[in-house]
């Protein structure tokens, strides 16, 4: 069974969004991995000093085939040097791993499937 892991932004620790609604898109990714038989796990990081401890520790957790890096860190511009920690940090804990983008929080399966 293909293994993927999800990273982003925890959307409670974000202000002025609906945190719930995009935590239940979130889920419902990871449900939607199931029924395509692949193994998900999803790992969503405060934007502070526990982000780094948080994806190293998640990468650690097993061999994944791929790793999801979602908008949240990937699209605002402010977080390009978190997005370039992130990159960095799969290179170095999870070298096999395909790195792959979703566009929205509800496309994580369509773009893991892209390298499995």
């Amino acid at each position: 069974m293909s293994a993927a892991l999800v990273l982003g932004i925890d959307p409670h620790t974000v202000a002025g969004i609906d945190a719930d609604a995009i935590r239940r898109t979130l889920d419902g990714e990871l449900t939607r991995f199931g029924e395509r038989g692949i193994e998900a796990s999803m790992t969503l990081v405060a934007l502070d000093e526990s982000a780094e401890p948080a994806i190293v520790a998640a990468l650690a957790e097993r061999a994944w085939d791929v790793v999801v890096i979602g908008g949240g860190i990937r699209k605002p511009e402010p977080l390009l040097t978190l997005f370039e920690l992130v990159v960095n940090l799969i290179r170095r804990h999870a070298p096999q791993a395909a790195i792959c983008f979703n566009t929205s929080g509800g496309d994580s399966v369509e773009s893991a499937e892209r390298w499995l």
